[in-house]
């Protein structure tokens, strides 16, 4: 557990959270008595929010003294993908200040809170011999693909946060898309809140964040196979089968988490395989006005009926896929395209005939 990065510890106990059972919180109480904590050497000259800030452990041989406080995730988040991959395929190129990755869907860019080790950034630094860990600059989805800039120090970790602060940096995302949709700018705003799913909604919101995209192109091309599909364990979310699914070239103007999954989701044309947002577009077609944001929302009475409607569209949503959808961060430039990369084919397009399935029926949609 502490080589996977799944032990905290602090010197002494933060807060317990509101779960807590009340004898968690005789413990609390009885080892946080400002007469026991004057005994400990370990804090003395630090204030109480010092002594209870949490760090990973990193080392076996730590000793913790008693009134330690100790947390360890014992079901930490897997990502099991990362032993399926041969990474050295998946790099796109190697500088001498960063690398580019062709990220695996099923896998994340980054450590996440109980497993440092199953991470693109530990498995492409090992695929490549480095001695120095690759750091990210950048997140996209566990259950997306594509480019990824993963930095070699820190000094252009700083610097290339500061291109996307500056919109210096254009990133071009290619979508499997259940309907078509329309050529141009769509605009929403998001909840300004930070857990899934995102909620959007179609007219300005105070505070609630502006969310762009721009649909360059879309065409009309087969439906994944269902080989394809089980391969990539792409999840049946209840849309009906059809013959042609539409894949759409976007240009992202706001990089918001979750943003083109929310926004195609709301224009009716959820991204195949998103279980998330595809469950509520379809409670939202089957029950229109069901979204207290959308089209064809209802006048409430009081703030306490919206925000009754609000928790009910949220339980809409079904969980965060397993490891693909149709989303693929298929281009990736900044500096007015000095430098520029692309990532492989997607894979709904795997299926050996599937050139020839886009021949017969590739047309570009107009909506």
């Amino acid at each position: 557990m502490i080589q996977f990065g799944a032990v905290y510890f602090a010197l002494v106990s933060p807060e317990p959270p509101s779960t807590a059972t009340a004898e968690q919180i005789r413990i609390f109480k009885e080892v946080t008595k400002p007469l026991v904590l004057q005994e400990r050497d370990s804090i003395k000259g630090k204030t109480l929010r010092e002594a209870q800030k949490t760090f990973r452990v990193t080392d076996v041989n730590q000793v913790v003294e008693p009134g330690t406080y100790l947390r360890v995730h014992v079901h930490p988040k897997r990502f099991p993908r990362c032993y399926e991959i041969d990474w050295r395929s998946r790099i796109i190129a190697v500088e001498e200040s960063y690398v580019v990755l062709d990220k695996p869907a099923g896998t994340s860019v980054g450590e996440t809170i109980g497993n440092i080790e199953e991470s693109c950034v530990t498995f492409a630094t090992r695929a490549l011999g480095l001695t120095t860990p690759l750091m990210t600059t950048h997140q996209i989805d566990n259950c997306t693909e594509g480019c990824v800039v993963l930095a070699r120090n820190k000094e252009y970790c700083s610097i290339f946060h500061c291109k996307i602060r500056e919109k210096k940096v254009k990133k071009i995302y290619l979508a499997l898309a259940a309907s078509p949709l329309p050529i141009g700018i769509i605009k929403h705003y998001m909840r300004p809140i930070n857990v899934a799913p995102r909620l959007l909604s179609e007219d300005f919101i105070k505070g609630w964040h502006i969310c762009q995209l721009e649909v360059m192109e879309c065409r009309k091309i087969p439906w994944p196979t269902i080989v394809v599909q089980d391969e990539y364990c792409i999840e049946d979310c209840g849309w009906p089968f059809q013959d042609y699914a539409y894949e759409c070239k976007i240009n992202l103007l706001t990089g918001r988490t979750h943003q083109i999954r929310a926004q195609f989701a709301a224009c009716k044309a959820p991204i195949i395989g998103d279980s998330m947002y595809m469950a509520a577009t379809i409670a939202e077609m089957i029950n229109p006005g069901l979204n207290p944001f959308g089209k064809y929302k209802k006048d409430f009475d009081c703030e306490s009926e919206k925000e009754t409607a609000m928790i009910n569209w949220i339980a809409q949503h079904g969980k965060e896929p397993s490891v693909a959808i149709g989303l693929q961060a298929c281009q990736i430039s900044w500096d007015d395209d000095e430098h520029f990369y692309r990532a492989g084919s997607p894979w709904w397009s795997k299926s050996a005939n599937f050139p020839k399935m886009v021949e017969e029926c590739n047309e570009v949609v107009r909506v």
